[in-house]
């Protein structure tokens, strides 16, 4: 029960952190499997970030080649994404994050294409958060 409560509050200061420090909107912390009312492993966030947390260098080209006046700005339509909190000290293996990817429901995103990723939240003592993506199989690399 202990440990339950910990994670708890591990998601809750992620949470915490996302909506005061990084302005995110439609946060969502999720105990269930929005797909099939499952169990998840972990709790997971869910959230609208203030802008794209990554886009691919071809998608930038191709986003730049069609925008008339350079001196406008770009407007960048933010897609939904997955938050899994952890702490620096916990020990994963690949088949725990298997089981986070598997219980997560397939991608609903302006990318259908995405492969699934979910942005890992490492929490440090210090409270310190440090965001990485991880996807779900292997990602081809962009080209230099």
């Amino acid at each position: 029960m202990a440990e339950r409560e910990y994670i708890d509050h591990l998601a809750a200061s992620v949470l915490d952190n996302l909506r005061y420090q990084h302005d995110w909107t439609e946060l969502q912390l999720l105990s269930h499997s929005p797909a099939d009312n499952s169990l998840l492993p972990r709790p997971l966030i869910t959230g609208l970030p203030p802008r794209q947390l990554y886009l691919h260098p071809d998608d930038q080209i191709e986003m730049l080649k069609s925008h008339a006046d350079p001196e406008d700005r770009i407007l960048e339509t933010p897609v939904v994404e997955w938050v899994l909190p952890i702490h620096l000290s916990e020990k994963w293996t690949l088949r725990s994050f298997a089981n986070v990817f598997d219980s997560m429901p397939p991608q609903a995103s302006a990318a259908p294409d995405r492969v699934k990723r979910v942005l890992l939240a490492t929490v440090h003592d210090d409270s310190t958060v440090v965001y990485y993506f991880m996807h779900d199989g292997i990602v081809k690399p962009r080209q230099n």
